[in-house]
């Protein structure tokens, strides 16, 4: 697979309202941009999404490549959108995660929950 490919046929890449996504799918290239951020090797991205054709995964590698600030500038907008809508919902439906995390979990339910508690502790030291 060569990665330094230039852009063959930039309908390969097109514009929904998700923003840039692969043709024929419902990936957007900030979906990619994750795992890239990330440090993840292109080998292990490309194992990720392997429900895409090798020449799709290709084709949007080398349009990030190649439109880097382009993609960059849009990927940062789009990871403030998101924080943006996340403190919205959390705000929104804080007296409703308050009310749920007071309920005193069923008896048939009390060693799962047990088991979530531990894993929230660790979670929370990591």
């Amino acid at each position: 697979m060569d990665m330094a490919a230039t852009v063959q046929d930039k309908s390969d890449i097109i514009r929904t309202e998700r923003g840039l996504s692969i043709s024929g799918t419902r990936i957007t290239l900030y979906d990619l941009m994750d795992y890239i951020q990330a440090g993840y090797p292109v080998k292990l991205i490309r194992n990720y999404f392997y429900y895409i054709s090798d020449a799709q995964f290709e084709a949007a590698i080398a349009y990030i490549e190649t439109y880097h600030e382009e993609v960059e500038s849009e990927y940062k907008q789009v990871l403030q959108e998101a924080d943006v809508n996340r403190q919205y919902w959390e705000e929104r439906n804080k007296d409703r995660f308050s009310q749920v995390n007071k309920r005193s979990p069923k008896p048939q339910s009390q060693a799962a929950w047990e088991k979530l508690k531990v894993w929230k502790a660790r979670l929370a030291t990591e």
